[in-house]
């Protein structure tokens, strides 16, 4: 597990998660996005199975990431994992369409039509991109407990650090679907590109601009 350079209190750090820690990152992220408007949208089809719907696209977004050796971020108190983000860039062959098997798997886990809608949301978004390589994110997470303690810009650094490293990436994108997330990623430089509506939810994608 790589340490990403970013400056912290002296008991927190920044790393890319290892392969036994995916199942806790999916958890932290199935916490945060379990009232999102958008995967609400995406998985509740009223049949009482949106829970498990959820679970299964986190825990197969996060293995086509991890095979795709895309970034997965966490943010450490001690040896505690508090947060997680995860990025992916389409331009590298890992766009809205994933991999054979991840679609495969994705629609009998969470059915034709919720993986046909999760596809036409992410072209979404790389269609109203005007870069020709760049990163999206995919998922940011804060453990419930850690809420509002600054562990968000830690991980929103770890994430510019990421950004900066890779000179070919012109910024990093993020479809914001919650009102009171807004605020938070325009105090990390996040910027409105675009509007994005997926079914009944409209929602700004904001970009952070690589700065060197």
């Amino acid at each position: 597990m790589n340490d990403v350079q970013v400056k912290t209190d002296s008991d927190v750090r920044a790393a890319y998660l290892s392969a036994p820690e995916l199942k806790l990152a999916a958890s932290l992220i199935y916490q945060a996005y379990h009232d999102d408007p958008v995967f609400i949208e995406l998985f509740d089809t009223g049949s009482g199975d949106y829970e498990q719907k959820l679970r299964a696209a986190i825990r197969e977004e996060l293995a086509a990431f991890w095979q795709a050796n895309q970034p997965i971020l966490g943010i450490y108190k001690g040896e505690a994992l508090v947060g997680v983000a995860c990025l992916h860039s389409p331009t590298d062959g890992f766009g809205s369409e994933r991999f054979w098997h991840w679609r495969l798997k994705m629609m009998l886990s969470a059915g034709y039509v919720s993986t046909k809608q999760m596809i036409q949301k992410e072209q979404q978004i790389i269609d109203a991109v005007p870069f020709q390589r760049f990163h999206i994110l995919s998922f940011v997470a804060i453990h419930p407990l850690h809420q509002h303690h600054g562990f968000g810009h830690y991980l929103m650094a770890a994430v510019n650090a990421t950004l900066e490293d890779d000179s070919s990436s012109e910024g990093v994108v993020i479809y914001v679907t919650s009102d009171k997330y807004k605020a938070f990623f325009k105090e990390c430089d996040y910027k409105t590109l675009a509007e994005i509506t997926v079914g009944q939810v409209t929602g700004p994608l904001m970009v952070h601009y690589r700065e060197s």
